[in-house]
């Protein structure tokens, strides 16, 4: 069930809506005059949604490298990166 909250709770009642964010782990929503205006989610939650949205842009474009044909074989990848250590010596 979505939780939706008036923006005078924000003011009023933070601590419950914090509280209420930390243990569902669901957004709170925030209305002005009724409408949408806002959403609140916990610290962790925000961290967890930014690392999940992170990754799906790394796997688009290795997805993308894939069908456009930007790729090497394991072999000659790993014989680059040894070349590229031994340089480093």
């Amino acid at each position: 069930m979505e939780n939706i909250r008036p923006s005078a709770d924000l003011r009023n009642k933070y601590n419950e809506i914090a509280k209420l964010c930390k243990d569902t782990k669901e957004p709170v929503y925030i209305t002005v005059n009724g409408r949408g205006d806002t959403v609140l989610l916990s610290m962790a939650e925000y961290k967890q949604m930014k690392a999940e949205v992170e990754l799906l842009k790394m796997l688009a474009e290795a997805e993308d490298d894939v069908q456009t044909g930007r790729v090497s074989s394991m072999k000659d990848t790993f014989n680059d990166l040894r070349k590229s250590l031994l340089e480093r010596k």
